[in-house]
């Protein structure tokens, strides 16, 4: 497998995605923005959000779907903090909060999101910083309709809910980065099925899509790779030598585009996140549900 580095020196790269001109776009946390790479320029801003974007999204009127984490990670505190919401920038790079708070719960830090075929918005919103031994705060995930109405989806519990994907039935998986499990939302019945737990102790989950044959493709954080997990909860092996803290992947077609957050705490002179790429033989990405939100 052959893996090309695009970009270093980023910081804190997360949430990919791809605009309608094929322009990759990723979030980098410690910067308060969503960037844009091409290789002519290289990295270059989007727009600024301020406070702690965690994750891309690119409507199908134009606009992006930021998940908004208010501006704190680990001891890194944001220059231009905001409410943890579900922020939208307009085609003109415009910057509105949508929502900080559903069915009464105030959303601590909302961190990946994804359309369903019906074109509602899931998303997940863990709380507290990520700790390897001390249980988090209780963390939920969400839905938006089209209009804009909120819905409580699932209580995650102390499992600090992280990457989130919709699966071509349009059934939802989110994986939890304490407990290392890997779970689906049934939208049918409303009932949440355990796929797996991760064996591997670094394999921590973050973020995730899945492949046209079904299976997830997990970045998994202090592995530096992606974890390949068949849709019954089959390991299927980790693609390795993507970077230091493997955060996020993307598809585009047989093309799988990787972020890394790269060490430091966001509060370094120098950071070290980064994007690379890799084709995959025999494999391609499922294409994403498209959808707005009003």
């Amino acid at each position: 497998m052959n893996i090309e580095r695009l970009a270093d020196g980023l910081g804190a790269a997360e949430g990919p995605a791809f605009l309608p001109d094929g322009r990759f776009i990723f979030v980098e946390i410690w910067r308060s923005r969503v960037s844009v790479w091409t290789p002519e320029e290289g990295t270059q801003t989007l727009a600024h959000v301020g406070g702690g974007p965690n994750s891309v999204l690119v409507c199908s009127d134009g606009s992006l779907l930021v998940t908004q984490n208010g501006g704190v990670d680990r001891e890194w505190r944001a220059m231009d903090q905001r409410p943890p919401s579900i922020q939208r920038v307009s085609p003109d790079g415009d910057v509105e909060v949508v929502v900080t708070e559903i069915e009464g719960i105030k959303l601590s830090a909302p961190n990946d999101l994804a359309f369903g075929p019906d074109g509602k918005l899931y998303f997940t919103d863990p709380a507290g910083g990520f700790s390897r031994t001390t249980p988090p705060p209780p963390g939920y995930i969400f839905s938006l309709d089209p209009d804009g109405t909120g819905r409580l989806v699932a209580e995650a519990g102390q499992t600090f809910p992280n990457g989130i994907t919709v699966e071509a039935d349009g059934n939802v998986v989110w994986v939890e980065s304490f407990t290392r499990a890997v779970r689906r939302y049934h939208v049918d019945t409303r009932k949440v099925e355990d796929v797996c737990i991760l064996e591997d102790p670094d394999a921590i989950p973050d973020g995730l899509k899945p492949a046209a044959d079904g299976d997830l493709y997990i970045a998994t954080v202090l592995t530096g790779g992606v974890s390949v997990i068949g849709a019954d909860g089959t390991d299927k092996g980790l693609l390795k030598g993507f970077g230091d803290y493997v955060s996020n992947v993307q598809f585009r077609g047989s093309e799988l585009w990787v972020t890394d957050i790269g060490g430091g705490s966001g509060d370094d002179a120098a950071y070290h996140g980064s994007i690379s790429r890799t084709t995959l033989e025999g494999v391609t990405g499922l294409e994403l549900f498209p959808g707005t939100i009003g």
